[in-house]
C-alpha cells in the first residue's frame, strides 16, 4: 500500500470518526418530565420571602419520596406581563410527577409558597 494510500484510508477513517461523534450528539428525547412555573409575586414580598420559597424547593427536591431529578431556579427571562420568576423541576417520569402532588413535602412547600404566590401559570412537557 502506498503511502498517498495510507494518508487517505487515515483521513476516511477520521472523518468516520468525526461523522459519529456529531450523529451522537444530537439532541435527545429524555422521557422526564419537565414542571415550568412562570409567577407574579403578591404585592409586598419581600426578596427574603421570595428566597425562602426557593430554598424550600430546594429541600423539597432533596426528599427521595418527592421524585425531583434537577431543579432550575435562577430566573434568566420570563414573559407575560407582570411575571417576575421562573422555576422548573424536573420528575423523572410522568409517575413521579404525577405523585409529586400529593407529597408530603410537597403539601409542607405549599404552606410558604401559595400566600406568597400572585397569579401563577404552570407548563408541563415529556417526550
Amino acid at each position: 500500500m502506498t503511502l498517498g494510500k495510507k494518508i487517505a484510508g487515515a483521513f476516511a477513517a477520521g472523518v468516520l470518526l468525526c461523522a459519529g461523534i456529531l450523529i451522537g450528539a444530537a439532541a435527545s428525547k429524555p422521557k422526564t418530565v419537565l414542571h415550568i412555573i412562570t409567577l407574579k409575586w403578591m404585592d409586598g414580598v419581600t426578596e427574603a420571602q421570595k428566597q425562602s420559597v426557593m430554598a424550600g424547593i430546594e429541600k423539597m427536591a432533596a426528599d427521595p419520596q418527592v421524585g425531583i431529578k434537577n431543579v432550575w431556579l435562577k430566573t434568566l427571562k420570563v414573559q407575560g406581563e407582570g411575571y417576575n420568576n421562573v422555576f422548573v423541576m424536573e420528575f423523572a417520569s410522568e409517575a413521579t410527577f404525577k405523585a409529586y402532588a400529593d407529597a408530603p413535602a410537597h403539601k409542607e412547600w405549599e404552606k410558604l409558597y401559595v400566600p406568597l404566590r400572585g397569579e401563577s401559570t404552570t407548563h408541563d412537557a415529556t417526550n
